[in-house]
């Protein structure tokens, strides 16, 4: 097993890799147009800022399994990966304490305008009656939009501040909002219009990108604070920079719209970093995250080696489109299945999936294939009386 890792990778987790019995090429600095040609005879690709383009999974005909080492994979074409049949999967939670330990951390910068302080007193000007001017965060709203793991933890530091909670989340319920202490907001506008400062948690997708748009920021109130550590697709920027000028919103984000991949990469947007406190993606990037998720990626790994499934899979379908389950209990020898995959093919069947169980000793198994047409009657009878197989149910 050849496993690429195009990013950084602690020295610990390479080794437990090779202890897996994989051959690692650890190159951390691979750009997205480099990695096409890196991927040849690479089975397992490990990435974390680098972004896997269809060209990249075009020119890897050996890639059966794509690792995100964080937890949004929205930098790994899956349309691409799905049509190959290559597993996606990622970490996560694993960065959770880190990226609401900078949330809080933008929260209270934004306040209190340690950016613009700190870079006034290193260009020599002491402004202490300008910077002395801060709203403060005990007995404020923080509202949270998407209360995932890393909203929930946001908003356990936020009462730790002695702040109110108010939150919006497709699942979250009154029951949940109560057990957590916080209260449940009936959809995004009206966290908006409620609370002080408002802290963005949800995953790229079509139906979040622009979620905070000019309407939203409409309603937020005159100086409130806004912090985004999620995703930048999921800000209008535009708009942004409008409320930060006409409205006095502090913006604070550590994400950007078409941000740089990697390490090292000039910034275009200055004109935008000027006007908020800003920090570059550095959410996840603490050490205790960093092992957390270099352990995960390890699981990963060992799960597809030891079984072909690898843990944490985003791509897979969460309800395939079978509509009839054939249960086949037989006698476990060889090319018994075989016949009734035939037997299915020739009737036009589609198997959607598949799972054979073998019994203590070896002697007999029973498999369940998830069909997508129910099959005739004659069929299952045919089935059942071939040779090795004990008995033929339809569910």
């Amino acid at each position: 097993m050849h496993i690429l890792i195009a990013d950084k990778l602690s020295s610990p987790a390479i080794s437990r890799l090779e202890q897996l019995g994989a051959r690692i090429t650890f190159k951390p600095d691979l750009s997205a147009a480099e990695l096409p040609g890196q991927v040849a005879d690479v089975e397992v690709l490990i990435v974390r800022s680098t972004k896997v383009t269809a060209a990249a999974i075009a020119a890897a005909p050996l890639l059966a399994l794509i690792i995100r080492a964080g937890a949004g994979v929205n930098t790994i074409d899956l349309a691409a990966a799905g049509e190959r049949a290559i597993h996606v999967a990622n970490c996560p939670g694993r960065n959770t304490d880190a990226v609401a330990e900078l949330t809080i951390g933008l929260l209270i910068a934004a306040d209190r305008r340690i950016v613009d302080a700190t870079g006034d007193l290193r260009a020599g000007r002491w402004r202490k009656k300008e910077y002395g001017q801060a709203n403060g965060l005990k007995g404020r709203t923080l509202g949270i939009i998407g209360l995932g793991a890393i909203g929930k933890a946001v908003a356990a530091r936020a009462k730790g501040l002695q702040m109110q909670v108010i939150a919006w989340s497709r699942s979250l319920t009154e029951e949940t909002a109560e057990e957590l202490g916080i209260c449940r907001a009936d959809s995004p506008l009206t966290v908006a219009e409620q609370a002080d400062a408002v802290c963005i948690h949800l995953a790229a997708a079509s139906e979040t990108e622009y979620l905070i748009d000019a309407a939203f920021l409409e309603k937020m109130k005159r100086g409130a604070i806004l912090v985004n550590t999620a995703r930048g697709e999921v800000v209008d920027s535009a708009a942004v920079m409008a409320a930060v000028r006409n409205k006095g919103i502090r913006y604070a984000a550590d994400v950007f719209e078409n941000e740089p991949a990697g390490g090292e990469a000039e910034f275009a947007a200055t004109d935008f970093a000027a006007l908020i406190t800003a920090t570059p993606h550095i959410g996840a990037s603490t050490e205790q995250a960093s092992e957390a998720i270099a352990e995960e990626v390890v699981r990963i790994v060992a799960s597809y080696r030891r079984s072909g499934k690898p843990l944490n899979a985003v791509n897979v379908c969460a309800k395939s489109k079978a509509i009839r389950s054939l249960v086949v209990r037989h006698y476990n020898r060889i090319g018994v299945l075989a016949g009734v995959l035939d037997r299915l093919k020739d009737a036009g069947i589609n198997v959607e999936e598949m799972e054979n169980t073998i019994f203590e000793g070896g002697l007999a198994a029973s498999c369940t294939l998830q069909l997508d047409e129910e099959p005739a009657r004659e069929l299952i009878a045919a089935i059942g009386k071939a040779e090795n197989i004990i008995q033929v149910m339809l569910k």
